[in-house]
């Protein structure tokens, strides 16, 4: 039997919750926690809706996967993102101790790859992952700022 639970499959999942940030008027990030092929937390972009600079998809998903296991390491979980999380994120996904990011569309003005910032020395990168549907609904979304 097929494994249906692939990097796609979750990154899928994050592009759901992207999808909604955008509706909200938000920039379309989702992100989702995985461990054991769980989605054990689910966020998006919420700077606007709660005016704050630091409620980053990752930033919410990574508070809610700690509340869900109950401590504040997340080792053995895999962060899913649409966007190549910021160095803001990047610092706190280093503190967080995550095992792996998947990430879908580089950011090229502020990613944390971009600007050189580092990650846990255990925590693997996957970028690329349906990057052109990430990317596309980022430009939709810039896009329909301009108008």
């Amino acid at each position: 039997m097929e494994n249906i639970f692939t990097d796609e499959y979750f990154m899928k999942k994050a592009l759901q919750e992207a999808e909604m940030a955008f509706e909200k008027g938000e920039i379309p990030v989702g992100a989702v926690v995985v461990i054991d092929n769980k989605v054990i937390a689910k966020s998006h972009n919420l700077t606007e809706v709660l005016n704050d600079v630091t409620a980053h998809a990752e930033m919410q998903s990574i508070t809610a996967a700690a509340n869900f296991l109950g401590g504040k390491y997340l080792k053995n979980c895999t962060l899913y993102v649409t966007l190549e999380p910021c160095q803001m994120c990047a610092g706190a996904l280093y503190w967080s101790q995550i095992s792996k990011i998947v990430f879908g569309a580089r950011d090229e003005q502020r990613g944390f790859l971009t600007l050189g910032t580092s990650l846990h020395p255990k925590t693997q990168v996957v970028e690329g992952v349906l990057a052109s549907e990430c990317g596309t609904l980022m430009k939709a979304f810039f896009a329909s700022k301009r108008k």
